[in-house]
């Protein structure tokens, strides 16, 4: 797929709250290039003086939705884009953007490898564009996603998350809360670690591509861990988020 590089301005169709820190901002693109799931698009902010910051964020929504795309942000107190996304923009508002960018990161629906998704906190959301296609398509190679959250009220998209894995298409989901659990939880409750994805991972075994994203120790821990379990590593990918959100492949 050809990559389109040139800025253009797209307009805020909706802005929705996922949690107290997390919105997905809906944008309408006057030129829609049809994106990976896995890609990004840059941002970028001008202000009156001429000063401009950017920063890129991934794609939530899955390649087959036409005219609009959905961006995750999580806000970020010391972020410069992130808290005007979060704290200015409203419907109607424009923006500058450019994209999709990123043949890395990238899984396509038409591959038959059973699917390990590995998130962290706002990782999921290129993720969620993998998950999201796989049910438009629809895809019925097996899925697992390990999903590490510090709260309950954390987990970015956990209704939409529930009613995939209800579908009974072969998507499960794992969850593990990392700070504070509550009373009758049943899922994970410390950091990921080696033992807890090879017990999400064995019956994915025979043929599985991987994708880990999040926090750079994390996202490098996992990949470690996996490569131990006796996943080549040619079968996992990794991205990772800096320190103000934006994407950062690898």
């Amino acid at each position: 797929m050809k990559q389109s590089l040139d800025w253009q301005i797209a307009t805020i169709k909706a802005v929705r709250a996922e949690t107290d820190r997390v919105k997905t901002l809906t944008l309408a693109l006057p030129r829609q290039v049809r994106h990976k799931a896995g890609q990004h698009y840059d941002i970028r902010l001008t202000a009156l003086d001429g000063y401009q910051a950017q920063r890129s964020y991934s794609i939530a929504s899955e390649p087959e939705r036409e005219g609009d795309i959905d961006l995750t942000v999580e806000k970020i107190e010391t972020g410069e884009v992130s808290t005007y996304l979060h704290d200015v923009l409203v419907p109607g508002d424009q923006l500058e953007v450019r994209g999709p960018i990123g043949g890395y990161f990238v899984w396509e629906a038409s591959r038959d490898e059973a699917l390990m998704l590995v998130a962290a906190g706002s990782g999921i959301v290129p993720l969620m564009a993998m998950i999201r296609q796989r049910a438009a398509c629809p895809s019925k190679v097996p899925a697992h996603l390990l999903y590490s959250s510090r709260t309950y009220e954390d987990i970015i998209y956990r209704e939409k998350l529930e009613r995939m894995a209800a579908l009974g298409d072969g998507l499960q989901i794992f969850h593990t809360l990392t700070r504070v659990q509550p009373p009758d939880w049943r899922g994970y409750h410390r950091r990921i670690d080696e033992q807890m994805l090879a017990e999400i991972i064995r019956p994915l075994r025979d043929s599985v591509q991987v994708f880990a994203c999040g926090p750079t120790l994390l996202v490098e821990s996992v990949a470690d861990h996996l490569v131990h379990l006796g996943i080549a590593a040619s079968h996992i990918r990794t991205e990772r988020f800096g320190p103000s959100g934006e994407t950062k492949g690898t």
